[in-house]
């Protein structure tokens, strides 16, 4: 399992890097073909292709097992942080988001597979674009097709050192805000100037002040652009945004709200547009979901493992498109660990043995449930 861990910490399939998302999907559709499965693939421009495996009848309720093959980094950064294993925790570029959580996955299907169960449908699919919000593919719309008829889902993202297993999360909404001045001379002609940081200094304000926590809803300025030299007026400022919501009919109340704020002026004679990035709906927390979360509680119960409670997590995930299809789904059941996104990622190595056995453990509950 270590083996495998590695390999694919090694494949470069970061944010654009389409020849790594490739490799990643031709290790796992290889794995995937020796357990039995039938493999299709949906190919796409700038990214690997999306994998879906199927092995046995998709006429009758199936299992859904899911996961990304892409990593949040740029070309390079596994020649950077290779591999590494130290004092129990492994590092590396998405070790723990997601590929442990791709290794538990197939290592499931493995350990099942050599017990000698193999009757239950079940359908994999994995794309290779979810870091950038698939940005380059249609994978959105393809999980809420191959979807339909499922008896439940489980994502292989990110594992929690709590043991705990996602039920709901937020969704996220990212924007672009552009404000459009005139540009001068700040020594020969201030008066005509129209400054667009200025204008969009007030904007961001009271952009920031949608925040509520006490509705579930926070948003963030993260960049922004602007200016050529000290000397002149900016004739132009860009930021981008990030909203997070709770519930899906919150984005068109926000919308609405941040619609409002840009359609002030501060600075007379500047212009804003507003125009929507990539982002994730929400993973809806269906009462199903907690009726999938029991039955795993139970199967960590009987076979002494660490028995996961209910979480909602602020981070978006594939898990929204089986959601709002009505599957049940649990998130977050990859390998367990922390600051994923950054270069300080690290997976506890112990967790990925135990949440392989677990998942197997889980697998068999479900299949008495078909």
């Amino acid at each position: 399992m270590v083996d495998l861990w590695k390999q694919m910490v090694t494949i470069d399939s970061g944010i654009g890097v389409k020849e790594g998302g490739m490799e990643m999907g031709n290790l796992c559709a290889g794995i995937l073909e020796r357990l039995g499965f039938s493999i299709r693939r949906v190919s796409y421009e700038k990214c690997g292709d999306t994998l879906i495996a199927e092995r046995g009848s998709m006429d009758k309720p199936f299992v859904i097992l899911m996961g990304h093959m892409d990593t949040v980094f740029f070309k390079g950064e596994p020649l950077r942080r290779p591999f590494t294993i130290k004092d129990g925790k492994a590092y590396g570029p998405g070790v723990l988001d997601m590929k442990g959580g791709v290794t538990i996955l197939l290592s499931a299907l493995q350990a099942l597979e050599e017990a000698g169960y193999r009757d239950f449908p079940v359908k994999v699919i994995l794309d290779a674009d979810e870091e950038p919000a698939h940005m380059y593919s249609d994978a959105p719309e393809l999980i809420r097709k191959e979807s339909r008829g499922a008896a439940c889902a489980f994502n292989f993202e990110t594992g929690f050192t709590d043991h705990g297993l996602v039920v709901q999360r937020k969704g996220c909404w990212r924007f672009f805000v552009e404000v459009f001045g005139r540009g001068c001379h700040v020594g020969n002609d201030p008066e005509n100037g129209r400054s667009a940081i200025l204008e969009m200094a007030h904007k961001i304000i009271e952009i920031e002040k949608l925040t509520d926590f006490s509705k579930g809803y926070n948003v963030n300025a993260g960049t922004i652009e602007g200016g050529t030299v000290a000397n002149a007026a900016p004739a132009y400022c860009k930021i981008e945004c990030d909203f997070r919501y709770t519930h899906p009919e919150d984005l068109p109340v926000l919308r609405k709200k941040v619609e409002e704020v840009c359609s002030r002026t501060w600075v007379p004679g500047t212009k804003t547009k507003v125009s929507d990035n990539v982002g994730f709906g929400t993973m809806q927390k269906l009462p199903e979901n907690m009726d999938l979360l029991r039955l795993a509680q139970q199967a960590a119960e009987e076979n002494g493992f660490p028995v996961p409670g209910p979480k909602l997590c602020g981070g978006g995930s594939d898990a929204a498109y089986t959601t709002v299809e009505g599957v049940p789904t649990l998130c977050a059941a990859g390998v367990e660990g922390a600051r994923n996104h950054t270069v300080e990622e690290w997976a506890d190595v112990e967790s990925l043995f135990r949440r392989t056995k677990q998942m197997a453990a889980i697998l068999l509950k479900v299949e008495e449930t078909l």
